[in-house]
């Protein structure tokens, strides 16, 4: 499961741009995140080869809810890309970043008149519009505040990924989007096309996540092309871009086959070159939001082991210093980890034995039935592929601290999130009495 520039060192360490996951647990404490920048470069320049490969006009926009801090947005800035917010707290974080408005896009089922209004006045790039209510409250605002406004009409085409049911979202059923198949998104357009203050560029459409074949984006394509050429013919609109959202799969475990990202990005660059010719549309730009991709094999959580309770013919637990306060989605809906003995990383796996974290739920668990070397307490475990949904589902359940994040690059470490005080736990409690 070694990804990137991670190692074994000559000491038997697990190694992670060019630092010893020993000295870093040493000088930041655990639960650590740690993200090799190395790998975070190299998977965006994968994604960027497609384009510039077949020679068209195309954005990668980061889905910053993947991970979203002010040293993870300036890092996806300086290589060129643009941006996906979800919320008025991840728009502010990009600003605060330095990210220029008109690189950023806003999505969401249900962006608050606040969020809005806050979007409109930082002169954003792109509203994702999902539903009517959004499209009565852009008009409302838009004409209060004398602006125009650029938007993506956010589609489902009805095509359901291979994956966990948590996390579909181009099905009929999603809480996404205007659909295809009952005229929603028909009647969306209409709407707008008699705006005067809300312009149309395209179409947008998210199918999963964790995706692990091209079909579902195929499917897609095709069925949106069958409503581009009847849209073309009663209003003669043509989208200047298709947005095929993200979603592609990455490795957690060995069972994982992802494919590359070129693959993804070609079967959708090719399908949509090949409808845009059958129907006579003019080939538009090619959007697309990797978010997990970019950063969730580069990174890593370190965890100090605690106790250990056997359970003769049962099962073994080691317990570590964090758990569902800082990885929620083996909780959340069974997700699957590998991970190694950081500082004995060379040693032959023992026994079987489950992870366990730290707080008071018996659900807690972060790897179930993983072979792993022999431990003591104070002991160092690296799981991998924590880099997308770990830190940006953190929560103080148990009154715990949220965890610090570093990044490594070129043999040098980086806190670019501090780890989180007690005080900080109760920095917005107010008492009862005075």
């Amino acid at each position: 499961m070694l990804q990137g520039t991670m190692k074994i060192n000559s000491l038997g360490h697990l190694e992670v741009g060019g630092c010893d996951t020993v000295g870093l647990a040493k000088e930041f404490g655990t639960p650590l995140f740690v993200y090799d920048v190395a790998l975070i470069r190299n998977q965006i320049r994968h994604f960027r080869s497609v384009f510039l490969k077949n020679q068209i006009r195309g954005q990668i926009a980061y889905a910053g809810k993947a991970f979203s801090s002010i040293a993870i947005l300036q890092l996806i800035l300086e290589e060129g890309m643009a941006l996906d917010v979800v919320s008025g707290g991840e728009l502010y974080t990009a600003l605060k970043a330095g990210f220029p408005p008109e690189k950023i896009h806003f999505h969401g089922n249900n962006k608050s008149p606040g969020e809005i209004s806050f979007a409109l006045d930082s002169g954003i790039g792109y509203f994702i519009v999902d539903n009517f209510h959004e499209l009565e409250l852009l008009e409302e605002l838009c004409r209060q505040k004398q602006k125009k406004v650029q938007i993506l009409l956010r589609i489902t085409p009805g095509v359901s990924a291979h994956t966990h049911h948590y996390i579909l979202t181009g099905n009929e059923e999603s809480k996404f989007g205007f659909s295809l198949l009952d005229g929603q998104a028909k009647e969306a357009l209409q709407k707008v096309l008699d705006s005067d203050k809300i312009v149309c560029h395209g179409v947008h459409f998210h199918i999963g996540s964790q995706i692990f074949e091209t079909d579902g984006f195929i499917l897609s394509i095709e069925r949106l092309f069958h409503h581009l050429v009847e849209w073309k013919e009663e209003w003669g609109f043509e989208p200047k871009i298709i947005n095929a959202g993200g979603g592609f799969g990455i490795r957690y475990t060995n069972l994982d086959q992802p494919l590359d990202p070129e693959q993804f990005i070609q079967a959708i660059i090719d399908e949509i070159k090949k409808q845009s010719e059958q129907y006579g549309i003019s080939f538009p730009e090619v959007w697309i939001e990797p978010g997990r991709s970019i950063v969730g094999e580069a990174g890593i959580t370190l965890y100090t082991i605690g106790t250990r309770k056997d359970i003769p013919g049962v099962r073994t637990y080691l317990s570590v210093d964090g758990g569902m306060t800082d990885n929620l989605r083996p909780a959340l809906y069974g997700a699957k980890y590998d991970a190694l003995v950081a500082n004995k990383a060379l040693e032959v796996p023992e026994k079987m034995v489950t992870i366990a974290g730290r707080t008071c739920e018996s659900g807690d668990i972060l790897i179930e039935n993983i072979p792993l070397a022999k431990t003591n307490p104070g002991d160092l475990l690296a799981v991998f592929a924590t880099g997308a949904y770990g830190y940006a589902m953190a929560n103080n359940y148990n009154r715990l601290p949220r965890p610090a994040v570093v990044f490594v690059e070129n043999g040098k470490a980086k806190l670019v999130v501090k780890r989180e005080t007690y005080e900080d736990l109760i920095r917005n409690d107010l008492p009862l009495y005075d």
